[in-house]
């Protein structure tokens, strides 16, 4: 059994003497682990870093296997070691990417969306924005997506302000009414409605973290809890605002 993909770098761990276990996000493959021979090595070291763009040869005796992983690195993303906030988020990518994710279930969308989220990191431009609109991706492909396009109870368009806490919907402001105080608020930054102000980016990741926690409930039976490296990007995020 063999393939041939690109990916991106989520972690690494040793693996006896010399070599590592390596997780990568691909588009053909999605989540995978293999063993890297001499991962552990200096000269692979600076390589097998979170973030970097890697050529992946893997195969297996069989389909089931962990398999063995040759890599050549295609693009580095070490610049984003020098920016705390960005850092935090490609913590919060890998970190969320593998508790959400099945391994070997491919999801293309997510992963290009993925690729041009730590591109747009790693150029030094405003990322916050696309990272929220990231997480709303993320739900959409494991099952939670928020329906964010017209009003759950009249079928408005217009002045949309809330979302359900159980179905994901959105609600008008005229339709909340009493129930306005039980709802979450709806950041226009998330309808594409101008950049993120500090209280929408708050309130963004308040809102796609309650789904993002009860998707990982339904997944892992009761045990989960949101990553912490997700917890440090909220933390990192309301100080740099």
């Amino acid at each position: 059994m063999e393939w041939r993909d690109e990916g991106v770098l989520l972690s690494m761990r040793l693996h006896g003497e010399g070599s590592a276990i390596i997780e990568v996000f691909t588009g053909a493959h999605g989540r995978h682990l293999g063993v890297v021979r001499g991962g552990a090595s200096r000269k692979m070291a600076a390589i097998l870093q979170p973030g970097t763009q890697l050529q992946l040869d893997w195969r297996a005796r069989l389909e089931g296997h962990m398999g063995a992983f040759r890599v050549e690195p295609l693009k580095s993303r070490a610049v984003l070691l020098e920016d705390p906030a960005a850092l935090a988020a490609l913590g919060a990518v890998c970190a969320l990417v593998h508790a959400t994710l099945p391994e070997r279930d491919p999801h293309p969308v997510l992963y290009a969306r993925s690729l041009a989220l730590l591109d747009q990191m790693a150029a030094g431009k405003d990322w916050v924005g696309l990272y929220l609109r990231w997480e709303l991706t993320l739900l959409e492909e494991i099952g939670f997506g928020l329906d964010l396009q017209r009003c759950a109870l009249t079928g408005a368009r217009d002045d949309l302000a809330f979302v359900s806490p159980r179905s994901g919907r959105a609600v008008s402001r005229a339709a909340a009414g009493d129930w306005a105080p039980r709802l979450l608020p709806l950041p226009q930054v998330l309808l594409g409605q101008g950049p993120a102000t500090e209280a929408e980016i708050g309130q963004s990741l308040d809102l796609t973290g309650h789904f993002l926690a009860r998707a990982l409930v339904d997944r892992l039976g009761g045990q989960a809890g949101l990553p912490e490296a997700r917890a440090r990007l909220v933390a990192r995020l309301a100080r740099s605002v």
